[in-house]
């Protein structure tokens, strides 16, 4: 039977749902103190002794790779190097930024402030996007997907989006965000495309055998400020289940990366994107290129604007089997994980209904 306090807890959620307004409906309503369902153990708070430690003598610095557009506007030379920093990124770190990537500037400040005014529309009209039928809408305006099953809520509200390979019309998109939503996603898909042709090189394989997968979900991420930060989180530490991620983000800062045992700062830097390596390239590299752990962190400061594009093929109907990719695999590097269906992948995720996908590998470990 479950306990009080659980069912205190899921009544409170229930009730945080139904407003449909999300952390920002708390904000707008003047909290000064965050509700109990917020709130992390003292044990799982963020530790100030692991973080900001980016750009001090003796810290870390997340790679910045130049990927100079496309592999016609450099030299052989200059696109080996950059196959080759993307290697060592994807690899040690598993994220890393992009500059010049051929995304304009103007496309990355107009999809930013697309997002913020979306999630800053009346509320009345932004209620009406408000759903948690995530499967079947096309945009699905909410606060914690995981608001249900999560040890603590998190202080953030968020939209997801199918953009393809069936995208939504235009008028399933909201006004905000309409046309950007769909011209930014258009110039991520370039960019995936070139980064997965860098990924191919720098595992030694011909382009064919590593494709950018036709699936992207992008996700809209509204961190308001927060009374106090201290005693929640933005979003819980965890690993995208994803090929890679696209992440755009503004100048407020939070996101954080595990990085030898250190939460480690990444940096705002303009123009550029971040990019992490996924569960699924995990796999698909045998272990060589890591998925790592992050977070966001919550701030008195905000809100903080982010768009995360996922590459994935997990939600797409497809029977065909994957796992290690067998060029890579030898006596001397067996395969670590079992072939699998994309409908088993998902299936792991939908037994736990985490933000964390870590799971999904520890599962299909050989």
């Amino acid at each position: 039977m479950m306990s009080t306090k659980s069912n205190d807890q899921e009544e409170e959620r229930r009730e945080f749902d139904e407003t449909k307004l999300g952390v920002k409906g708390l904000v707008d309503a003047g909290v000064t103190t965050i509700p109990s369902i917020f709130i992390n153990p003292i044990s799982k708070q963020p530790s100030p002794q692991t973080t900001n430690i980016v750009g001090v003598d003796g810290g870390f610095n997340l790679p910045i790779i130049n990927l100079h557009t496309n592999k016609n506007n450099i030299g052989h030379c200059n696109w080996k190097k950059v196959v080759e920093d993307i290697r060592e990124a994807s690899e040690t770190w598993g994220f890393f930024q992009v500059i010049n990537h051929g995304i304009p500037d103007m496309v990355l400040e107009e999809t930013l402030k697309g997002v913020k005014e979306f999630f800053e529309l009346d509320n009345q009209v932004k209620k009406h996007y408000y759903s948690r039928d995530f499967g079947n809408d096309k945009f699905a305006y909410h606060s914690n997907a995981d608001l249900y099953t999560s040890d603590v809520v998190s202080w953030r509200d968020n939209f997801l989006c199918y953009m393809s390979p069936n995208p939504p019309s235009p008028d399933q998109l909201p006004p905000p965000c309409r046309e950007i939503l769909i011209e930014y996603s258009k110039q991520v898909k370039k960019v995936g495309k070139i980064l997965f042709e860098l990924l191919s090189e720098a595992l030694g394989l011909q382009q064919s055998q590593l494709d950018c997968p036709d699936g992207l979900i992008v996700l809209g991420h509204y961190y308001p400020a927060c009374p106090q930060p201290e005693l929640t989180i933005g979003t819980p530490e965890h690993a995208d289940g994803s090929f890679i991620t696209i992440l755009l983000q503004d100048q407020v800062g939070g996101l954080q990366v595990l990085h030898q045992d250190y939460w480690v700062d990444v940096p705002y830097t303009p123009g550029a994107i971040i990019v992490n390596v996924g569960n699924a390239l995990q796999m698909l590299s045998n272990g060589k290129f890591k998925s790592v752990k992050h977070r966001v962190l919550s701030k008195l400061i905000g809100p903080r604007i982010s768009i995360a594009s996922f590459f994935s093929k997990f939600y797409l109907e497809e029977t065909k089997k994957f796992g290690p990719i067998k060029e890579l695999l030898s006596d001397e590097n067996p395969p670590k994980y079992r072939e699998i269906t994309m409908k088993e992948w998902y299936s792991v995720y939908n037994m736990e209904k985490r933000v964390d996908e870590t799971l999904n590998l520890q599962y299909f470990k050989i």
